[in-house]
C-alpha cells in the first residue's frame, strides 16, 4: 500500500472498511493492463505535459447509491501513488444528479491514464449497490432479507458481493467452500433428498452450514424430515410458497428464489420466507452512470 494513501471524507464514513489489497492488487493489475497493452496511454502521452497537475471531480449523472471506491481509488494509486482524493460521497451513500462523489488532485497524465478504469469499477458496481437498495426498499419493515447469488462476473465477486452489502442486502454464499448448499443435480446424484441431507450431514464441520434446494412441497416435506441450516424454494408459486411457510414452522430459514423482480418482491416478501436470493442484482444491474469533469 503506498505510504499516503489516504483519503479524508467530508462526509459520513463507509458503510463498509475497504477490501483488503491482497483482494484488489489482482483484479486492478488486470484492469489496467487490459486498458494499457503493450504501449501505455499513446494519446495521453502524446498531448500531456509531464510536468502538468490537474484537480477532477467525479459526479453522479444520475441518482443512486455509490459502491467501488476502494477498488477504483486502489486502480489511480497503482498507476500514480502520488495521486490524491478527497472522498464527498462515501460507499454506501445515497447520491443526488450532479452531486460530487470523488475530488481528485494530482498529474494529468495519471489522472486521464487511470480515468476509465476508475469509472468503469464505479459505475459498475454502484449500479449493483443502488439496484440492490432498490430491493430493499421495496420490502422495508418485512423483515426479510434480500440477498445475492453466485451469478457474478467471474474475477469480481468479492467486488460485487461487496456492492449488494452496501446497498442493504445479504452476502449468501461467496464460493463453493464456505457452505453446503445441495441443488437438484446433487439430489438426483445422490439418491433423493433424504440420502442427500443424511451424506451432508455426515460430512459437515460442526460449522458448516447446509441448504438444500427442493423444487416441490412433497420434496420439501422430505427436507423437513432431517431440517437443515435453510431450505431454498426454488420457482415456488406464491400459494405453494405460503404453504411451504406453514408446513415448516420455523424448524428451518426458508429462501425463495427464481423468478423474483422488483414488482413482484413485496408479494413474495409476503408469504413469510426468511430470504429472497435475486441473480439480477450482480448480473443484470445497469451501471449507474458517473463522469469525470475538470475542477
Amino acid at each position: 500500500m503506498p505510504a499516503n494513501r489516504t483519503a479524508a471524507s467530508s462526509r459520513t464514513p463507509t458503510m463498509l472498511p475497504p477490501l483488503p489489497d491482497i483482494i484488489l492488487e489482482p483484479i486492478v493489475k488486470l484492469a489496467l493492463a487490459e486498458d494499457l497493452g503493450a504501449a501505455g496511454d499513446v494519446t495521453t502521452d502524446a498531448l500531456i505535459d509531464p510536468e502538468a497537475d490537474g484537480k477532477w471531480v467525479v459526479r453522479a449523472r444520475e441518482p443512486g447509491v455509490v459502491a467501488g471506491l476502494d477498488v477504483a481509488t486502489f486502480a489511480g494509486w497503482m498507476i500514480d501513488p502520488d495521486i490524491q482524493y478527497v472522498i464527498n460521497a462515501p460507499d454506501g451513500s445515497s447520491v443526488k444528479t450532479g452531486d460530487t462523489i470523488l475530488e481528485i488532485e494530482g498529474a494529468v497524465r495519471s489522472v486521464l491514464t487511470a480515468e476509465r478504469t476508475m469509472l468503469n469499477f464505479i459505475g459498475r458496481l454502484s449500479g449493483i449497490a443502488t439496484l440492490t437498495r432498490q430491493y430493499v426498499d421495496a420490502v422495508s419493515g418485512m423483515g426479510v432479507i434480500i440477498a445475492s447469488t453466485r451469478k457474478t462476473t467471474p474475477g469480481l465477486r468479492a467486488l460485487e458481493k461487496r456492492a449488494v452489502r452496501l446497498g442493504g442486502g445479504g452476502a449468501h454464499r461467496y464460493g463453493l467452500n464456505d457452505a453446503i448448499l445441495i441443488k437438484d443435480n446433487h439430489i438426483a446424484a445422490a439418491g433423493g433428498v433424504v440420502e442427500a441431507l443424511q451424506k451432508a450431514f455426515k460430512a459437515a464441520a460442526h460449522l458448516t452450514a447446509i441448504e438444500i434446494e427442493v423444487d416441490t412441497l412433497d420434496q420439501l416435506k422430505q427436507a423437513l424430515t432431517h431440517p437443515p441450516s435453510a431450505i431454498l424454494l426454488d420457482n415456488f408459486s406464491l400459494a405453494d410458497m405460503k404453504a411451504a411457510v406453514k408446513l415448516a414452522k420455523g424448524q428451518t430459514l426458508l429462501e425463495a428464489s427464481g423468478g423474483i423482480t422488483i414488482e413482484n418482491v413485496f408479494a413474495v416478501a409476503e408469504t413469510g420466507v426468511d430470504v429472497i436470493s435475486v441473480g439480477a442484482l450482480t448480473h443484470s444491474a445497469p451501471s449507474l452512470d458517473v463522469g469525470l469533469d475538470v475542477s
